[in-house]
């Protein structure tokens, strides 16, 4: 596991990242974006509508690229490779936040065990701060999409994210503490009949923790542009997120179906302005 303590210096680096870019000649782009997530995680059911469109939060953030295609230093456009025709580097800084509760038929209102109560009073809340970097791949010239060839520019990307998660938890179930095993659903530790084996000697985990988790994640997104003037584009961008850690909403229970890591998808709507 990552330590926040680490975050100023990944910061330090991408920041130096783009400044090497930059002392290249080549130009930049700002831009800020916002959309709906949807985090899948241990609240509720897998693959359940009404558990993803449920737990569906919010998420914002700003974006820099590094334009290969055009410099600034000359304001002219750059050697003609393949390259930097068809690619452009992202830095970001974004944050996102989604309540989190327990959809699906086992808090259908037919349940009325004390294990159904349980579910029903147990919600929680991922909060993520994210930075990191992507490389994304224009299959169409980024030079005739500039000089207004067509409006249209798709787009995928690929890339990493340093991630530190601040999540919540809380019950309205017997004494009203997360950590009191008798108001969870038993299933997640007090009944071990459902759970895996212990070697001897090994103590199991609690799966409620609220404290802050850092993490790596790969990311990856499909999307378009949409020239929007001389120095402005409009983006949509769908994006695909899977962190390396499995506490990102601050729960991990160990039941068969729990088989991911934390992970989410953000439909994200951006402006984005070009500096040079």
């Amino acid at each position: 596991m990552l330590n926040i303590k680490y975050l100023p210096a990944f910061i330090l680096l991408i920041c130096g990242i783009q400044l090497g870019f930059s002392q290249l000649g080549f130009s930049h782009e700002i831009g800020a974006i916002v959309g709906p997530v949807q985090f899948r995680s241990d609240y509720g059911i897998r693959n359940n509508e009404e558990t993803n469109f449920g737990n569906t939060g919010i998420g914002v953030g700003i974006i820099h690229y590094i334009n290969f295609a055009y410099r600034a230093d000359c304001n002219c456009y750059s050697t003609d490779t393949y390259f930097n025709d068809h690619f452009k580097l992202r830095s970001e800084i974004s944050w996102n936040k989604t309540k989190l509760k327990h959809y699906g038929r086992w808090v259908a209102p037919d349940r009325t065990s004390d294990n159904a109560d349980k579910l029903r009073a147990h919600t929680g809340e991922a909060q993520n701060f994210d930075i990191g970097m992507q490389l994304e791949y224009f299959p169409l010239s980024i030079r005739s999409f500039q000089a207004f060839s067509y409006r249209f520019a798709p787009f995928v990307s690929l890339g990493a994210h340093y991630t530190s998660s601040h999540p919540k938890a809380q019950t309205t179930y017997g004494s009203g503490n997360v950590m009191d095993e008798s108001s969870i659903y038993s299933y997640w530790y007090e009944d071990e009949s459902h759970l895996p084996a212990l070697a001897p000697g090994e103590l199991r985990e609690y799966p409620i923790n609220t404290e802050t988790t850092d993490a790596w994640s790969v990311v990856a997104s499909v999307g378009v542009r949409y020239k929007l003037t001389k120095l402005s584009d409009l983006m949509l961008d769908l994006r695909w997120q899977y962190y390396f850690s499995d506490w990102i909403d601050g729960f991990d229970h160990q039941l068969d179906y729990n088989k991911h890591n934390d992970w989410l998808v953000w439909l994200n709507f951006g402006y984005i302005y070009y500096l040079d």
